[in-house]
């Protein structure tokens, strides 16, 4: 049998160190993470860097319009529409920031219309990302979320781009579906107008399927984008619907948004259900004059609906009949004068993951009203474009929108079954990218994120409690009889103060404790500072691999490997 000889590997530097086992030999490196915000972001944002851009301004000598500038470009990377997805978001980066553990999560979607605001008053104008005007044309279906995005990525790459709106005016749901008390309507004409100057062309009073053929669309046009977006609401499906009184919550709040009068002065009005448009349904007939309410067979805890649209719609006065599901419209002549509903208790989760509402019986009873406003869900109208109906939606191949045809993309509120602003808008950029690739006759290149940082592995006693920037709300008696806008911007002193509460989770900040607690003199500080980088470098001869740099770095950049 021979002999091998085996051989050690000495620990570099630093030959009077000992330590046992296999740990002496681990060395610093720096691994920048994932932070849990942008990983929770739907559009993908990186919050960490626009947010820190800000933060550290004066670290970098700049003037903080040269750091809001710098924070607006950074987020319209992956959002062309700040303003708007500032004021209607649901926030999902808030709901897993690092931050929460320590006090309270830091208000990024504040930030976001602030910096949406500030591109917006400052006229700052996207930039592309290539010189080339390529000759292949696209067509986007739709100006709602998913459109613009779709068409503002796509118009970045240096396609010609024509949108296809089937209304008078850009936005889709977010101009006719979310009242202006939400989301003013130069807001939208500000964000869109921004996209159109990349050269995006709109085509409006144009539906697709009735007149222009698809067909037709595709002879043209290289790749065809459907967001069509989901117009059409639900019926309730209970008898005494049909007739006049009863008015779908879709089509009441798009009359209302294009200007439509309407007098509900002391109208008692029923709104049925309990998302976003239920809500919204709701407040805005108590601004046209009428005592609104709202019947939702859940409990508030099961509401889709934004938590603060439902405390602000509560604030109004407007009161939520919990547990309970319409039966019946009641008329008499034809006129509606109530909706009969029974009672409802809650039983096991369904596929919703809330728990099943069940009837109970004998529990009927009724409520007057004089108008009812079904606002149970909504679809796609398929009308021309029935081919691509499956289930009343439509299915893609891929997270990347490709349809059944290999040259038609699609992508938001059609695909995602009626999904958040900032998932349509994530699905528009996916979808471009995809398009991009189809054209090109390339393949979509496969991302590795690097993994998702965690409160348990950072240090947050480092981190100093700091008071969360709250929204500044119109006093009630100020809003319910006009529909100016409820929520205001943060100004600069608060958005400067919030944005230094970011954590920087997976990403050197400069605390300086790698650079503090080495005594072997590891690490040096560069003359130059360069943005998104390791503040420090490393001599890793000098290293004994105690580990102290590792375990003292608050934000998890530092790994022993």
């Amino acid at each position: 049998m021979a002999v091998v000889l085996k051989t050690r590997k000495r620990a570099v530097g630093a030959t009077s160190y000992s330590r046992a086992g296999d740990d002496a030999y681990l060395r610093p490196q720096y691994n920048e993470k994932t932070p849990p915000c942008k990983n929770a972001c739907p559009s993908s944002n990186n919050i960490r860097s626009f947010l820190t851009s800000i933060a550290q301004t004066g670290y970098y000598g700049r003037s903080y319009e040269q750091a809001y500038e710098q924070a607006w470009r950074i987020l319209t990377e992956t959002n062309p529409i700040p303003a708007i997805l500032g004021r209607v978001c649901p926030h999902f980066c808030e709901t897993d920031c690092n931050r929460k553990e320590k006090d309270e999560a830091v208000s990024i979607n504040q930030i976001e219309r602030f910096l949406g605001d500030y591109g917006i008053q400052n006229n700052l104008q996207h930039e592309k990302l290539t010189d080339e005007t390529r000759s292949e044309k696209v067509a986007v279906v739709g100006s709602g979320p998913a459109g613009l995005s779709c068409a503002f990525q796509l118009a970045r790459r240096g396609y010609p781009v024509t949108i296809f709106e089937a209304f008078d005016r850009s936005g889709g749901m977010l101009r006719y579906g979310i009242p202006t008390y939400r989301l003013p309507d130069d807001i939208i004409d500000a964000e869109v107008a921004k996209i159109e100057a990349l050269g995006v062309e709109i085509k409006y009073n144009t539906k697709i399927g009735q007149d222009v053929s698809l067909d037709d669309l595709k002879k043209e046009y290289k790749a065809v984008f459907l967001g069509i977006g989901a117009h059409v609401g639900w019926n309730l499906g209970i008898p005494g619907e049909e007739g006049e009184g009863v008015m779908n919550a879709v089509e009441f709040l798009h009359k209302i948004n294009t200007g439509e009068s309407m007098d509900l002065s002391g109208k008692k009005v029923l709104v049925i259900g309990g998302g976003n448009s239920a809500v919204d349904a709701a407040r805005v007939s108590l601004r046209l004059g009428a005592n609104s309410q709202i019947v939702y067979r859940r409990t508030k805890e099961e509401m889709p609906a934004l938590d603060e649209e439902i405390k602000d719609t509560e604030d109004e006065g407007i009161h939520i009949e919990f547990l309970a599901a319409p039966v019946e419209v009641i008329r008499d002549g034809g006129k509606v004068t109530g909706l009969k509903c029974i009672k409802m208790e809650l039983g096991e989760p369904d596929e919703s993951g809330r728990r099943r509402p069940v009837p109970v019986e004998g529990s009927e009873f009724v409520i007057e009203a004089d108008m009812i406003l079904p606002a149970i869900g909504q679809g796609p109208d398929f009308i021309g474009l029935e081919t691509f109906n499956e289930n009343g939606w439509i299915a893609t191949s891929s997270a990347f929108g490709q349809t059944s045809d290999e040259a038609v993309f699609a992508g938001g509120d059609v695909t995602n079954k009626l999904g958040t602003v900032t998932e349509a808008v994530g699905l528009g950029h996916k979808a471009a990218k995809a398009i991009d690739a189809y054209i090109k006759g390339e393949d979509l290149p496969k991302e590795y994120p690097p993994p998702v940082v965690k409160y348990s592995t950072m240090k947050l006693e480092y981190y100093t409690s700091m008071p969360r920037a709250e929204k500044s709300h119109l006093a009630v008696a100020g809003r319910v009889s006009n529909f100016d806008e409820v929520v205001s911007t943060l100004v600069n002193e608060a958005a400067i103060a919030e944005t230094e509460r970011c954590m920087s989770c997976g990403m050197c900040f400069d605390c300086g404790n790698c650079y503090n607690f080495c005594t072997y003199s590891v690490f040096k500080k560069p003359a130059e500072k360069h943005e998104f980088e390791p503040r420090y470098k490393m001599n890793l001869d000098a290293c004994v691999g105690c580990k102290k740099c590792a375990e003292e770095c608050p934000c998890n950049y530092i790994d022993m490997q």
